[in-house]
């Protein structure tokens, strides 16, 4: 056991380095998001300790639900970008703040649906343990970003 979390944690650091390539230019860069979220998969099955018919009921919601939140997080960032210019009149600011607000719902709804769609597939153990790793995956991965080199920093 403690040898599989260690090949996890080492295959999510690789993961993590390799997405950090810089992009070409003015492109994302799509493997490395791809190898994030192949290492986000990892990390959570073996937390979740999940049986073959929980797996395959379970990935799918995830992978719906990780969509829509995808979603709402870019449009949340185009709107935060959008409400920083200064030069936009007070009513478009005030249009795009009310917007924010909507899409931080949006999202609270969003935890709300999946969290009783996968209480029809997880247990509530596995349930609490699926956030705790979520996060605990996130903050290892902004660790890590903040970690790199300088020199990877200033080419972004």
């Amino acid at each position: 056991m403690k040898f599989w979390i260690t090949g996890s944690l080492f295959f999510f650091l690789t993961v993590v380095s390799y997405a950090q390539q810089p992009a070409k230019e003015g492109q994302p860069n799509k493997e490395g998001q791809q190898r994030i979220r192949a290492a986000k998969i990892t990390w959570i099955t073996n937390r979740l300790n999940l049986t073959p018919d929980q797996a395959k009921d379970f990935w799918p919601l995830f992978n719906e639900c990780e969509d829509k939140k995808r979603e709402i997080r870019h449009r949340l960032r185009r709107l935060n970008g959008e409400t920083n210019n200064l030069n936009a009149s007070d009513e478009t600011i005030r249009k795009n703040l009310k917007e924010v607000l909507d899409l931080r719902q949006q999202e609270v709804d969003l935890e709300r649906e999946y969290q009783t769609k996968y209480l029809k597939v997880l247990n509530v153990k596995q349930l609490s343990e699926l956030y705790k790793a979520d996060q605990r995956f996130t903050q290892m991965l902004i660790e890590r970003l903040n970690n790199r080199p300088h020199k990877e920093q200033d080419q972004h």
